[in-house]
């Protein structure tokens, strides 16, 4: 790989005697991880077929030895868990040691999700995560990992940093993971190397002070704000951390670290802040420092939660719910809401908070869609499938094959003439995989269209890398 003059030029200001050992790691390739979805797994314990190593910063992460064919193994799909760069995991590190009670918390540039996911994995229960990204199409990625995950107390929104002025000290906590060149890459995304320069960094490291400014009005006073990067030059790190700590008067605070992690500290003194090389730990290239919100008085701290809490619940909450609390586990802890002919169901203790975000932002998902009504049939949504809440006793459910399921996954047609008639539940290995409907001759595949498997091609064997350890369930079980 050729590397720019000047990228290496900055590097060897960095590492000086480190650099060729960095750039020899940066030329090979990349290690292969992935997170459990803690919920999921919990629920469903499955014994791993292939050895794992843990990612020592993170509960639920691991390495594999070769990357597998995650495309075509139906666990993925079903949300079981998600592939996750490693040095990214650490966000659930700082979560784990700093956040200690429920919060409201924004990931402002969170597509595609593995760092929500990691906040979801850390966050105490009883937590909101609004998960945001600027790019319409990335958005609907972004939703479609949060979907997966299954967490009921998520939102995803399509919105600019500053949108969010309009909920002045509204988050607790806020992730900014912001854009910038992507150094931290190199050996995942050829086209990084291509369009770095100098003048990039330049204007990522403007880009990220503006990011920062816009978004500083909505963490409430005490509130944390988690600054992060994939890449190496300290334009864009230590001294945007320390701009911020400046202009924006924020103080640094520090996350316990273990000496055999390989962590780099900052390369200013003055800046709290966590570096990872590829020569140093096993994973991609990562800055993160944490900022504090100066105190004030309470007065002078007015939440938009407070505000919204004395208001009459609007008219769009669905007054009978009788029809669709036995889909959940736990009805009794969700308002259920309709818009158009969808019906959602949101976390009570946060239901008006997400109709005021929802009043002023683009919202691409939120809460859990429990389905749409057509006349008199009421369609199961793909989002009910995937989320931890549904009641395993309301459809009846159909195990699968792997086959069988990546058949499924491509929305191709399905033929269950032993299986029950109406809608059922596909699953594999004890997982949702999704609703068809069943008309005895063939099956309506209601898959969603937009994530539907488009290759063609099938491995002669897939890996895998967990099994069942209970035996399946029986066509037609409940």
């Amino acid at each position: 790989m050729n590397f720019p003059a000047d990228f290496i030029s900055s590097i060897r200001l960095l590492l000086g005697s480190g650099m060729e050992s960095f750039l020899s790691v940066l030329a090979g390739d990349a290690p292969v991880s992935f997170r459990l979805n803690p919920f999921k797994a919990k629920r469903n314990p499955m014994e791993s077929v292939v050895p794992l190593q843990r990612v020592p910063w993170s509960q639920w992460g691991f390495y594999l030895e070769k990357r597998p064919s995650f495309t075509f193994d139906p666990l993925f799909h079903t949300g079981y868990y998600y592939v996750q760069e490693a040095s990214s995991m650490f966000v659930e590190q700082v979560v784990d040691q700093l956040v200690t009670e429920p919060v409201v918390c924004l990931d402002l540039c969170a597509a595609p999700g593995g760092k929500s996911v990691s906040l979801f994995s850390a966050l105490p229960e009883g937590s909101l995560l609004v998960s945001n990204e600027l790019v319409r199409q990335r958005a609907q990625v972004l939703s479609e990992t949060m979907t997966k995950f299954g967490h009921s107390n998520g939102m995803v929104t399509n919105n600019m940093a500053k949108d969010f002025a309009a909920f002045p000290h509204f988050f607790d906590l806020v992730l900014v993971d912001a854009p910038c060149s992507g150094e931290g890459m190199f050996r995942k995304d050829e086209a990084a190397v291509k369009e770095w320069s100098t003048h990039n960094v330049g204007m990522c490291a403007v880009r990220q002070r503006d990011i920062l400014n816009d978004i500083w009005p909505a963490l409430k006073p005490g509130g944390l704000l988690i600054y992060s990067t994939c890449t190496y030059n300290t334009a864009e790190n230590e001294e945007n951390a320390l701009w911020a700590a400046d202009e924006l008067r924020a103080e640094f605070v520090c996350v316990e670290t273990n000496k055999e992690w390989g962590i780099t500290p900052s390369f200013d003194s003055r800046v709290t802040g966590y570096r990872f090389f590829p020569h140093n730990t096993r994973g991609e290239g990562l800055f993160v420092t944490v900022l504090r919100k100066a105190r004030v008085e309470a007065d002078e701290a007015v939440s938009g939660r407070v505000r919204a809490k004395n208001k009459k619940k609007p008219s769009l909450f669905v007054k009978d719910r009788s029809a669709y609390t036995n889909l959940l586990l736990h009805s009794d802890t969700f308002d259920f809401v309709e818009a158009g002919n969808r019906i959602i169901a949101l976390p009570a203790e946060h239901s008006e908070g997400l109709i005021t975000l929802n009043e002023r932002l683009k919202t691409v998902s939120m809460g859990i869609e429990i389905g749409e009504r057509k006349g008199k049939d009421f369609i199961p949504s793909h989002m009910l499938a995937m989320s931890r809440e549904l009641n395993p006793k309301a459809f009846f459910r159909y195990e699968v094959t792997c086959e069988e399921a990546v058949s499924y996954l491509r929305r191709e047609a399905i033929t269950l003439p032993d299986a029950s008639r109406g809608y059922l539940l596909l699953t594999y290995k004890g997982e949702p995989l999704g609703f068809v409907k069943n008309l005895g001759n063939r099956a309506n595949n209601l898959y969603p269209h937009e994530w539907r498997i488009r290759s063609g091609y099938l491995p002669e064997k897939t890996t895998e890398i967990f099994s069942s350890p209970v035996h399946p369930i029986q066509p037609g079980d409940s």
